[in-house]
């Protein structure tokens, strides 16, 4: 099922989700609904706090850049529980996007490794190193979790030049092709 994601504004995208345990209610329907709503929104990661759940559970994708980015090709994975072990190298500057954040993209600067712990759908723990656009996606996801958006990654002189494009975003003043939580919508 295709559900709606959360709008820039809205209260959740700022909040840190919680651990979550195998017996997670509906957890596998869930996890596919994730996949169907961020394939219907031409993503490529989708956080749970982006469809309204408070939980450290993210979904990836990455293969559409595969062509520019080769170690993509047939990157597909669930992240549950994810948490950051460390970053490392210099940063590194590239265009972002987010689903919540509709029309809009920005410079990001972000370390080119990153080590993470998590754990798959069946709940098999891992701890893996990730480099390259991998890692930028990852950490874009991550970054959910944590109740951050890449726009809190910006200088604020440019989030201040983003403001009233992002007031329209949390009023549903946008062009969007996929079904959407607007938090200051206003009801006429």
């Amino acid at each position: 099922m295709i559900l709606p994601i959360v709008a820039y504004g809205h209260p959740v995208l700022k909040k840190a989700g919680s651990d979550i345990q195998a017996d997670y209610p509906d957890l596998a329907t869930l996890i596919a609904d994730m996949w169907d709503t961020m394939y219907a929104a031409n993503g490529v990661g989708l956080a749970a706090p982006q469809i309204n759940r408070s939980i450290r559970l993210f979904v990836i994708d990455a293969n559409p850049f595969a062509q520019d980015f080769p170690e993509t090709k047939d990157f597909k994975k669930v992240f549950i529980n994810a948490h950051l072990i460390e970053e490392e190298g210099e940063e590194v500057i590239e265009q972002e996007g987010c689903l919540s954040i509709p029309g809009l993209s920005e410079e990001v600067a972000r370390k080119p490794k990153m080590r993470i712990r998590y754990m798959d759908e069946t709940f098999q723990p891992y701890e893996e190193t990730y480099e390259g656009f991998i890692a930028r996606i990852i950490q874009h996801e991550y970054d959910h979790i944590d109740g951050k958006l890449y726009l809190d990654r910006i200088p604020a002189f440019r989030r201040l030049m983003l403001k009233g494009k992002l007031r329209d975003i949390s009023e549903g003043v946008v062009d969007v092709d996929y079904r959407m939580i607007f938090p200051s919508l206003k009801r006429k």
